[in-house]
């Protein structure tokens, strides 16, 4: 193992016992009588909580694993059979990619990159294609997200004019699922015979990813109420009958700074609302941190233009397959799988360069 494995090592056996320690005080906490009386102080200590959890979980089962392989090898060395050496072969590399993951997680320090997170896919040039493009990388990021055990929900989708989206916002939940999905924060680039060419003609089309941490309620993000505009209205596309004949669909819109939002995918309108508002106070303090890093333009306005040259990943389906993420040089020929939600690879590759 590498020197960062060490340090890993090294967390686990120093830090680990104090972990637990302060994770049952937070529990204990929580346990009193009289615990939401403060909701802000029960937040707070609620997302602590999380915080260090996502810690003593990972390292819990990583103790398990070591007494696993112990336990493998106590046997291998009172017989050296076949079975039990790949048994502890196996027991090895799951130790030691455990230990390269946790590893990895350290590099991830950012103030929310242990954040659950929103995540906007939109269309951008490319016509029909760029909505069917959309989906694509909708699915992609669903994929990855169950792959990783995290939770998916679909807070908003905007049809295209035949097929396709517009746009789609997802919740995703899970250790780290920010800090994972920043790493995809840009342009990305489809090459592909197009299935809506009569001609089947080569088409580029592109669309823009763009994660946001979900802000938990203990940071008070500062929104007056009369800033904002609520508009309710029927819900369009799928969601069935219920859907469509009531005023379920919920749009907010912050005045002073024009950000939109819109929640329709839930059949209950007071849902949505409470959707839109989280959505709302994830783009409001992004868009105070730009100005606390002194960017003048407002956060819908630091986006690239979402076509030619500002791609950060292609994905080329002919004239040969390849996706290639043009800030590491990483290639891959398997288009499929990348696709089917197989890019926590890229997604490392991108994090250890930038870090």
């Amino acid at each position: 193992m590498g020197q960062g494995s060490a340090l890993v090592c090294s967390r686990s056996v120093f830090d680990f016992v104090l972990l637990i320690e302060n994770e049952k005080k937070l529990e204990l906490e929580m346990t009193k009588e009289g615990f939401w009386n403060d909701r802000n102080k029960a937040l707070e200590i609620i997302s602590k909580l999380k915080k260090i959890q996502n810690w003593t979980d990972p390292l819990g089962k990583l103790s398990l694993k070591i007494e696993d392989l112990d336990a493998a090898l106590e046997l291998l060395e009172m017989e050296d059979d076949i079975g039990i050496r790949t048994d502890a072969q196996i027991r090895v590399g799951e130790v030691t990619h455990s230990l390269d993951q946790l590893e990895f997680r350290q590099m991830l320090s950012g103030e929310h990159d242990g954040s659950d997170c929103i995540l906007t896919v939109r269309s951008g040039a490319g016509g029909v294609d760029s909505h069917d493009w959309t989906e694509m990388l909708m699915k992609m990021y669903t994929y990855w997200a169950e792959k990783q055990g995290f939770e998916v929900t679909v807070l908003d989708t905007s049809p295209g004019d035949t097929v396709g989206m517009r746009e789609a916002v997802l919740s995703i939940k899970g250790p780290y699922a920010f800090g994972y999905l920043f790493a995809e924060k840009g342009i990305h680039r489809l090459v592909r015979r197009s299935p809506f060419d009569p001609s089947n003609r080569r088409h580029t089309s592109f669309a823009s990813v763009f994660p946001l941490p979900d802000i938990d309620d203990s940071i008070v993000v500062d929104i007056n109420p009369e800033d904002v505009r609520t508009d309710v209205f029927r819900a369009s596309g799928a969601g069935g009958q219920h859907i469509n004949k009531t005023s379920s669909a919920v749009r907010l819109t912050h005045l002073p700074t024009g950000i939109a939002v819109t929640c329709q995918n839930e059949r209950s309108q007071h849902r949505n609302r409470e959707l839109a508002w989280k959505v709302l106070r994830a783009r409001m303090y992004e868009l105070e941190e730009e100005k606390r890093r002194k960017e003048r333009e407002k956060l819908e306005n630091t986006k690239s233009d979402v076509s030619w040259g500002h791609q950060i990943r292609s994905y080329v389906l002919h004239p040969y397959q390849m996706v290639k993420d043009h800030r590491t040089g990483n290639e891959i020929s398997d288009v499929d799988g990348f696709l089917g939600g197989n890019i926590q690879e890229f997604i490392e590759e991108y994090l250890r360069k930038s870090k």
